[in-house]
């Protein structure tokens, strides 16, 4: 199982290229229509064109294996249009997200370049994109045949993308009902754990991973889905929604009979314990 380490070195630098471009470009598309919001739409664009650039590169290059290569395009590629997609039907019609408002100060309009929305947003999204997606360039590079570990990576991957899938559609339309508003969605999916769009996204970039690991020298790219996991559970994830929920009605019963992320039965001790 041969990994081309010059390849590697290619492709990382021609992915980290595309990064910058499609942030600087939608930094640009956010100024003209006078909202940051759209850098949520090109969280999920922006892994799709990573996971082109890396298969096209590696064609040229003519490096990889064919199957891990397509299966490496593929999932970030699906998983990230359906993200993309989502985000732009939930925002459309919209004005500035709060978020973006809170940094620039309410004395400056929506889409204003200021260096705090550049540094927090735009450089903070673009470095962390950057190592997040390292398990996919590694494996476009990786020359070894299929292994047991795709096919385990396809599946874990399906089950991420389900749980997101399936819990964005049940909240999308728990919101749409006038009298839902202010309570507490705890049923289909969020019955069995407080965030499953969260969950499904740990289990997109372990599943992406696992694809990669069928190569030792891929097992450092284990510092992608780990920070993933990281900022989905401890901060901009989980930590940041529930404390804006914490004052909603009926939000503490939930919480203390919902697991906090991974899926459990609702009131079981391990669900009561999160």
């Amino acid at each position: 199982m041969s990994f081309d380490w010059a390849a590697a070195g290619i492709v990382l630098a021609v992915a980290v290229g595309v990064v910058v471009v499609t942030f600087v470009v939608t930094l640009l598309v956010a100024r003209a229509v006078g909202k940051h919001s759209v850098v949520d739409v090109t969280w999920g664009l922006g892994f799709v064109l990573v996971a082109v650039a890396a298969y096209v590169t590696t064609g040229l290059l003519g490096v990889g294996n064919p199957v891990v290569r397509l299966v490496a395009l593929l999932l970030p590629a699906v998983w990230g249009l359906r993200l993309a997609g989502y985000i732009a039907w939930r925002n459309h019609g919209k004005g500035e997200d709060p978020r973006y408002t809170a940094m620039l100060g309410e004395d400056r309009p929506g889409g204003a370049i200021s260096w705090t929305v550049v540094r927090k947003v735009y450089l903070t999204q673009a470095a962390v994109m950057i190592v997040v997606a390292l398990p996919v360039l590694a494996a476009t590079v990786r020359a070894s045949t299929v292994t047991v570990l795709v096919v385990v990576g396809v599946v874990v991957w399906l089950v991420g993308v389900v749980f997101e899938s399936v819990g964005d559609a049940q909240l999308a339309r728990f919101k749409a009902r006038s009298e839902n508003r202010g309570k507490v969605l705890d049923s289909g999916l969020w019955r069995y754990t407080r965030h499953p769009n969260y969950f499904g996204d740990f289990c997109v970039w372990w599943g992406i991973f696992a694809v990669a690991a069928g190569h030792p020298a891929a097992l450092v790219t284990v510092v992608g889905p780990a920070l993933m996991s990281y900022l989905l559970i401890g901060v901009t994830g989980k930590e940041l929604t529930e404390r804006s929920m914490s004052d909603r009605p009926g939000y503490a019963d939930y919480v203390a009979r919902t697991s906090g992320f991974f899926p459990l039965p609702p009131g079981s001790a391990p669900a009561r314990a999160t």
